[in-house]
């Protein structure tokens, strides 16, 4: 969540316990929805406040009231019950279905939200402007912004080449990706941002210089590869992509057989770890 979202949530939940949990195969966070009733109505049963409002939202056909999961969470007594629980998306949803004024300060913040996003329509200019006032805010120099804001436009080209070249599917773009990172840095990009204790963080933004540059060289090895040969289709292009990966691999060689140390490291840009607890989701 960015600042201004986090400063909303701490301030409706005022520093209150709200059980999350963090699940690694889908990258989402989910949050107890009694938790979050029972702070925004401070009701003294809001097991049962969320009982008839799931109830009325079921009657109206809103999906929200299928969208929950349910997880073991641990209760004051000690003990683990099965809890419903949603992502984040929904549980801004449930916010805004309870008639609260804890609630109001989310719902504003969400209706300015979508007429920010209506003006972008009309001006791109403003979520790119956007984009470099986050990254400010986070503490990056400006020149690490620059390079950031083209390595976006550097990457949209790569995924151009490859629609080309028959490659259309999210999954297929993943499978590309990953076997550039693999090449290069003997992880997918999955295991990289586990490597570096990452969870919803993009791991571009938490790589050091030498491992974006890296990344840099075996994107565009690959991208003028694919324009030149135009492989077809998924199994060409990850030969494409392998061989971009192995042009960084070798340079990577070359760089840590100079400095005498790995080049890929475990550090994130804001040298913040996460505490794992594990948890089997349900449908």
């Amino acid at each position: 969540m960015n600042q201004e979202k986090m400063y909303l949530v701490n301030k409706i939940f005022n520093n209150k316990t709200i059980r999350t949990v963090w699940d690694k195969e889908s990258e989402k966070y989910y949050i107890s929805v009694v938790d979050i009733v029972g702070v925004i109505t401070e009701s003294e049963n809001p097991r049962k406040y969320w009982s008839v409002l799931k109830t009325r939202l079921k009657k109206e056909g809103n999906e929200l009231a299928t969208n929950c999961s349910q997880l073991k969470l641990k209760a004051t007594d000690g003990k683990y019950y099965n809890t419903d629980v949603v992502d984040i998306e929904n549980m801004f949803r449930i916010i805004e279905s309870i008639p609260s004024k804890n609630a109001e300060p989310i719902k504003q913040w969400l209706a300015k939200l979508g007429s920010e996003r209506i003006d972008e329509i009309f001006d791109p200019s403003i979520a790119a402007q956007r984009s470099i006032d986050l990254y400010r805010a986070k503490g990056y120099e400006e020149k690490w912004i620059t390079k950031r804001i083209q390595s976006i436009q550097d990457r949209k080209e790569l995924t151009d080449v490859w629609m080309e070249n028959g490659v259309t599917e999210n999954k297929e773009f993943a499978i590309l990706t990953n076997e550039i990172y693999k090449t290069w840095s003997g992880m997918t990009v999955e295991e990289y941002k586990e490597f570096k204790g990452l969870r919803k963080e993009t791991l571009r933004d938490n790589m050091d210089n030498i491992e974006v540059s890296l990344t840099d060289i075996s994107e565009e090895v690959t991208k003028r590869l694919a324009k030149k040969t135009k492989p077809q289709g998924l199994k060409e292009n990850i030969k494409v992509a392998h061989a971009g990966g192995q042009v960084a691999k070798n340079t990577r060689a070359e760089i840590e057989n100079l400095l005498g140390e790995p080049v890929v490291t475990s550090q994130n840009k804001l040298n913040y770890q996460y505490l794992e607890e594990k948890r089997k989701i349900r449908k």
